[in-house]
């Protein structure tokens, strides 16, 4: 089969300015082919992917087809000779039983045993109200360390927690202008150390920030922080924008790792 005979599937989605090649690399995994992208209003860049639609065959559905008849007739044959041998069984008499009696024994009780040392050991969880970490909550751990930038697990983490405090580690993938605004931006943020290469967890962002919102902390405390920072974020959690896939947070406190 020539490219040209072949049937695609088209997907187009918006993205972050910054994030493209991150959204590349995931859709890749997924078998989507990147075809090409244009600039947006808003900082956005509209890309667009394709990927083989896959081919019926028609002689795997005739080989099922005729693979069921096949087994039909066997059951067939089966019920129709154990019809006929039916009627030449005897039953068997049956032998009286034989009943003893014995003298009851001093059986010795048995005690409860303790928890196996072998039990699983029970779930890692936070308190309500508790600062949710990697160490506490193993919703937070799987999603920080999953590649997932939207779906599900993404909005079950954002509905279930939304209000909470989180904490992990994480730096900035992309760090753009908010608007208009010469001082205030759009950080986004990724779990764990800037890669050029591969990133964890879902998109979060801090939106229209200025840097005094940051609450940076640490000695000595930075006058800047951008692209490619490794940070350390105290932060709450906000809405999931599933159609752009951004996961809002407001920052408590940020340090830089």
């Amino acid at each position: 089969m020539t490219e040209d005979d072949a049937e695609y599937e088209f997907r187009s989605m918006q993205t972050l300015r910054g994030t493209e090649a991150r959204t590349i690399a995931r859709l890749k995994r997924e078998g989507w082919e990147f075809v090409s992208q244009s600039q947006e209003q808003l900082l956005r860049t509209k890309m667009n992917f394709r990927r083989l639609k896959p081919r019926q065959q028609p002689w795997r559905s005739w080989g099922v087809g005729a693979a069921a008849v096949a087994v039909i007739g066997v059951i067939a044959v089966g019920v129709i000779s154990e019809g006929g041998g039916s009627a030449e069984r005897a039953t068997p008499p049956s032998e009286p039983a034989i009943v003893t009696s014995e003298e009851p024994t001093d059986a010795p009780s048995v005690e409860p045993s303790a928890a196996s040392e072998d039990s699983p050991p029970s779930p890692i969880h936070s308190e309500p109200g508790e600062r949710l970490t990697v160490e506490n909550s193993a919703d937070l751990a799987a999603l920080l360390s999953g590649t997932a930038t939207g779906g599900e697990i993404v909005e079950n983490f954002a509905a279930k927690y939304k209000g909470r405090i989180i904490e992990f580690d994480g730096s900035i993938g992309a760090m753009n202008n908010h608007a208009d605004y010469k001082t205030r931006y759009d950080i986004l943020i990724s779990a764990g150390d800037y890669s050029e290469t591969k990133a964890q967890g879902p998109n979060f962002q801090f939106r229209d920030v200025g840097i005094s919102d940051l609450n940076l902390t640490g000695s000595p405390i930075p006058d800047y922080i951008g692209k490619r920072d490794n940070l350390h974020v105290v932060a709450r959690v906000g809405e999931f924008e599933s159609f752009q896939e951004l996961f809002l947070l407001d920052p408590i406190s940020t340090s830089v790792r």
